[in-house]
Protein backbone atom coordinates (compact mmCIF):
# COMPACT_ATOMS: atom_id res chain seq x y z
CA UNK A 1 0.00 0.00 0.00
CA UNK A 2 1.13 3.51 -0.96
CA UNK A 3 1.26 5.58 2.65
CA UNK A 4 -0.27 8.59 1.76
CA UNK A 5 0.60 11.74 4.43
CA UNK A 6 -0.90 15.13 5.22
CA UNK A 7 0.94 17.51 7.17
CA UNK A 8 -0.90 18.78 10.18
CA UNK A 9 -0.11 22.42 9.68
CA UNK A 10 -2.39 21.78 6.05
CA UNK A 11 -5.12 19.75 7.79
CA UNK A 12 -5.28 22.75 10.17
CA UNK A 13 -5.54 25.28 7.76
CA UNK A 14 -7.84 22.98 5.72
CA UNK A 15 -10.10 22.96 8.52
CA UNK A 16 -10.13 26.12 9.41
CA UNK A 17 -11.67 27.16 5.64
CA UNK A 18 -14.41 25.02 5.62
CA UNK A 19 -14.87 20.98 4.61
CA UNK A 20 -14.43 21.22 0.63
CA UNK A 21 -10.70 22.48 1.59
CA UNK A 22 -10.51 19.75 4.15
CA UNK A 23 -11.69 17.02 2.05
CA UNK A 24 -9.43 18.62 -0.37
CA UNK A 25 -6.52 18.41 1.31
CA UNK A 26 -6.69 14.39 1.52
CA UNK A 27 -7.80 13.98 -1.88
CA UNK A 28 -4.45 16.13 -2.84
CA UNK A 29 -2.74 13.88 -0.40
CA UNK A 30 -3.90 10.88 -1.71
CA UNK A 31 -3.01 11.71 -5.84
CA UNK A 32 0.17 12.92 -4.98
CA UNK A 33 1.14 9.74 -3.30
CA UNK A 34 -0.16 7.51 -6.64
CA UNK A 35 1.56 10.50 -8.66
CA UNK A 36 -1.26 12.70 -9.78
CA UNK A 37 -3.53 10.54 -11.80
CA UNK A 38 -5.28 8.13 -10.85
CA UNK A 39 -4.84 3.94 -13.39
CA UNK A 40 -5.75 1.24 -12.77
CA UNK A 41 -2.43 -0.20 -11.63
CA UNK A 42 -2.26 2.84 -8.56
CA UNK A 43 -5.81 2.29 -7.63
CA UNK A 44 -4.33 -1.14 -6.26
CA UNK A 45 -1.97 1.24 -3.89
CA UNK A 46 -5.05 2.87 -2.08
CA UNK A 47 -7.60 1.31 0.32
CA UNK A 48 -10.94 1.84 -0.59
CA UNK A 49 -12.02 4.38 1.01
CA UNK A 50 -9.56 6.35 -0.50
CA UNK A 51 -10.34 5.52 -3.90
CA UNK A 52 -14.12 6.68 -2.68
CA UNK A 53 -12.86 9.88 -1.51
CA UNK A 54 -11.27 10.68 -4.91
CA UNK A 55 -14.21 9.24 -6.78
CA UNK A 56 -16.50 11.53 -4.36
CA UNK A 57 -14.08 14.50 -5.39
CA UNK A 58 -13.91 13.78 -9.14
CA UNK A 59 -18.24 12.93 -9.30
CA UNK A 60 -18.46 16.40 -7.33
CA UNK A 61 -16.70 18.45 -9.83
CA UNK A 62 -18.48 16.94 -12.50
CA UNK A 63 -21.98 17.20 -11.58
CA UNK A 64 -21.89 20.50 -10.22
CA UNK A 65 -20.39 21.48 -13.46
CA UNK A 66 -22.44 19.78 -15.90
CA UNK A 67 -24.43 16.87 -14.58
CA UNK A 68 -24.56 13.28 -15.07
CA UNK A 69 -23.93 13.44 -18.63
CA UNK A 70 -20.41 15.70 -18.28
CA UNK A 71 -19.49 13.07 -16.15
CA UNK A 72 -20.58 10.15 -18.68
CA UNK A 73 -19.26 11.98 -21.57
CA UNK A 74 -16.03 12.54 -19.91
CA UNK A 75 -15.39 9.21 -18.99
CA UNK A 76 -15.94 8.70 -15.32
CA UNK A 77 -19.35 6.80 -15.76
CA UNK A 78 -17.68 3.45 -15.48
CA UNK A 79 -15.98 4.68 -12.07
CA UNK A 80 -18.14 6.16 -10.47
CA UNK A 81 -21.27 3.37 -11.67
CA UNK A 82 -19.65 0.12 -11.98
CA UNK A 83 -17.76 -0.01 -8.85
CA UNK A 84 -19.09 -0.48 -5.31
CA UNK A 85 -19.41 3.53 -4.91
CA UNK A 86 -22.91 3.59 -4.02
CA UNK A 87 -22.30 0.59 -1.55
CA UNK A 88 -19.46 2.39 0.29
CA UNK A 89 -21.96 5.98 0.08
CA UNK A 90 -24.45 3.98 1.99
CA UNK A 91 -22.03 2.40 4.66
CA UNK A 92 -20.26 5.70 5.13
CA UNK A 93 -24.26 6.99 6.26
CA UNK A 94 -25.17 8.65 3.13
CA UNK A 95 -28.01 6.66 2.26
CA UNK A 96 -30.19 9.02 0.03
CA UNK A 97 -26.82 10.15 -2.08
CA UNK A 98 -26.37 6.15 -2.46
CA UNK A 99 -30.17 6.06 -3.78
CA UNK A 100 -29.08 8.71 -6.16
CA UNK A 101 -26.55 7.05 -7.56
CA UNK A 102 -28.15 3.66 -7.95
CA UNK A 103 -31.55 5.31 -9.44
CA UNK A 104 -28.63 7.04 -12.11
CA UNK A 105 -27.21 4.28 -12.29
CA UNK A 106 -30.52 2.60 -14.16
CA UNK A 107 -29.55 5.87 -16.75
CA UNK A 108 -26.32 5.22 -17.04
CA UNK A 109 -26.73 1.64 -18.34
CA UNK A 110 -29.56 2.90 -21.02
CA UNK A 111 -27.31 5.63 -22.77
CA UNK A 112 -23.68 5.41 -21.77
CA UNK A 113 -22.69 4.18 -25.24
CA UNK A 114 -24.23 7.24 -26.89
CA UNK A 115 -23.05 9.80 -23.87
CA UNK A 116 -19.28 8.33 -24.31
CA UNK A 117 -18.96 8.40 -27.91
CA UNK A 118 -16.74 11.15 -29.50
CA UNK A 119 -18.35 14.22 -30.80
CA UNK A 120 -18.21 17.86 -31.75
CA UNK A 121 -19.16 20.47 -28.74
CA UNK A 122 -22.50 21.19 -30.26
CA UNK A 123 -23.47 17.19 -30.06
CA UNK A 124 -22.46 17.31 -26.62
CA UNK A 125 -24.51 20.36 -25.66
CA UNK A 126 -27.56 18.78 -27.46
CA UNK A 127 -27.15 15.61 -25.00
CA UNK A 128 -28.71 17.52 -22.09
CA UNK A 129 -32.02 18.07 -24.51
CA UNK A 130 -31.65 14.46 -25.42
CA UNK A 131 -31.42 13.05 -22.03
CA UNK A 132 -33.60 15.27 -20.10
CA UNK A 133 -34.26 12.67 -17.12
CA UNK A 134 -30.95 13.13 -15.86
CA UNK A 135 -31.92 16.42 -14.79
CA UNK A 136 -33.93 15.34 -11.92
CA UNK A 137 -30.77 13.61 -10.47
CA UNK A 138 -28.15 16.56 -11.09
CA UNK A 139 -31.22 19.03 -9.46
CA UNK A 140 -30.81 16.40 -6.44
CA UNK A 141 -27.21 16.74 -5.92
CA UNK A 142 -26.56 20.26 -6.32
CA UNK A 143 -29.47 20.94 -3.70
CA UNK A 144 -27.83 18.28 -1.35
CA UNK A 145 -24.14 18.40 -2.33
CA UNK A 146 -23.43 20.98 0.45
CA UNK A 147 -25.18 18.15 3.62
CA UNK A 148 -23.21 15.21 1.80
CA UNK A 149 -19.68 17.11 1.75
CA UNK A 150 -20.07 17.73 5.04
CA UNK A 151 -20.85 14.60 6.08
CA UNK A 152 -18.46 13.04 4.15
CA UNK A 153 -15.82 15.55 5.83
CA UNK A 154 -17.18 14.76 9.06
CA UNK A 155 -16.51 10.53 8.29
CA UNK A 156 -13.17 11.38 6.94
CA UNK A 157 -12.20 13.21 9.89
CA UNK A 158 -14.06 10.42 12.37
CA UNK A 159 -11.52 7.91 9.98
CA UNK A 160 -8.22 9.95 9.09
CA UNK A 161 -6.46 6.75 9.51
CA UNK A 162 -8.08 4.96 6.58
CA UNK A 163 -7.30 8.06 4.37
CA UNK A 164 -3.97 9.25 5.44
CA UNK A 165 -0.91 9.77 8.32
CA UNK A 166 -0.89 13.21 9.83
CA UNK A 167 3.02 14.09 10.40
CA UNK A 168 3.93 16.98 11.93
Amino acid sequence: MTEVKISDKALQQAAMEGMDAFIEVFVDGIMAAVGGKLTPENMAELNASQITLVAYKMMHEEVMDGGFVQLIHNGLGAFIFENPFAKVMKRWGLKDLAKLIYDAHTLYKLHHADIERECTDEEFMAMFEKYPEFDDYDDAFVENEEEWTEAIAHYVDEHIDDFARIED
